[in-house]
């Protein structure tokens, strides 16, 4: 049986990924005000916060990237496509997951432009988790032969 992601989905997920990474600053410094309370911190630890937000910046960036050049190798069953498919679903879940069981006990901005981005986020990061679950569970099954 032939398993497959349509390409047209992971790539519309690797531009997504893509599109988080550059707008992270903006939600960052405009949703969040962010850097106000960062500078409260002592100067190590605004250092660490702010390598932390990079990080997952060139992570999201990162990975919209493999899946734009990289569409057909990420589900091609080799043990590299397993472990990265792997590693993105688990970053994706994960981020998910933390917003579910913490995010929503704090407040955005109640600006329409807002409230309506945070639902699109959502449903950005949820097509990030499924895409790269489905491609990992394809992965395991080439993998092993199922």
């Amino acid at each position: 049986m032939n398993y497959i992601v349509p390409h047209w989905l992971i790539i519309l997920g690797g531009i997504g990924q893509i599109f988080t990474a550059l707008i992270y600053p903006y939600i960052r410094h405009r949703v969040f005000d962010w850097y106000t309370d960062v500078k409260q911190l002592k100067p190590l630890n605004q250092e660490i916060a702010k390598t932390y937000g990079r990080y997952i910046q060139g992570l999201n960036f990162s990975f919209g990237l493999i899946a734009l050049l990289l569409t057909k190798d990420l589900q091609n069953g080799t043990s590299l496509a397993l472990a990265l498919s792997g590693l993105v679903a688990a970053y994706w879940i994960g981020k998910v997951a933390t917003q579910i069981a913490y995010y929503p006990m704090y407040e955005i901005p109640k600006e329409p432009i807002f409230k309506i981005g945070s639902y699109c986020m959502n449903a950005l990061f949820t097509l990030f988790a499924v895409v790269y679950a489905w491609l990992f569970v394809i992965n395991c099954k080439l993998y092993l032969n199922f």
